[in-house]
């Protein structure tokens, strides 16, 4: 029998792909006007504490682990790093909405997506906390199957869902976006190993190829 810590492993190693999907900022910054550069910071200061937030629920989920947790420590842990993670997602949603459109062409759209992309992404990790509340924590085994179910459902999730999110940070606005120290920090909150060991196409995705630019 897959006992809890395994399977808690493989939610982990999914989370880890698709952590701060809206940060996937890299490139050289620079070159944008003055309109496009407050845009930026406006969406980049409201993203930081949040991506402060995500990071935190992902390392939350980590570090169950590396120990052999009681399913219902479990359940407590996943089930709260996920609504964090939904109320993540749905600020910085809030957040690119109240900014406005960026002064770039179909800016208007390019935001608009990227609102509703977020929302969605905050509408599937408020789905998956409320599958971790319904686990069985007194059958081990059930609650293994059920975690089990919840990682493959994690993990699609990662390799989904940020299609109008890179759309919107392509170009001049990603280039006003990688110059702002909100961004940069807020960036490095994400787990290390996403960019680099994670299999998932979409966060691999959007920093290959630029990100040795600069």
């Amino acid at each position: 029998m897959e006992g809890t810590e395994p399977v808690n492993k493989k939610l982990a190693a999914a989370l880890s792909g698709g952590a701060v999907l809206v940060l996937g900022l890299t490139g050289c910054s620079g070159g944008s006007n003055d309109k496009l550069n407050g845009w930026a910071k406006q969406v980049c200061d409201a993203v930081q504490p949040q991506a402060k937030k995500i990071a935190a629920a992902n390392t939350a989920i980590q570090q169950q682990t590396s120990d052999n947790s009681a399913p219902a420590d479990v359940q407590k842990t996943d089930a709260q790093a996920f609504q964090d993670m939904s109320d993540a997602y749905q600020a910085i949603s809030a957040a690119v909405n109240s900014a406005g459109a960026p002064d770039v062409d179909n800016g208007e759209k390019k935001q608009q997506d990227a609102v509703k992309e977020l929302s969605a992404i905050s509408a599937q990790y408020a789905s998956l906390k409320k599958q971790v509340d319904k686990l069985d924590t007194k059958n081990q085994a059930k609650f293994a199957d059920g975690l089990k179910n919840i990682a493959t459902d994690l993990a699609e999730l990662s390799k989904t869902g940020s299609d109008a999110l890179k759309n919107l940070e392509e170009g001049d606005v990603g280039k006003a976006m990688a110059g702002q120290e909100s961004c940069k920090s807020a960036s490095a909150q994400s787990s290390p190993s996403s960019s680099e060991s994670s299999p998932s196409p979409s966060s691999s995705s959007s920093s290959s190829g630029s990100s040795k630019a600069g």
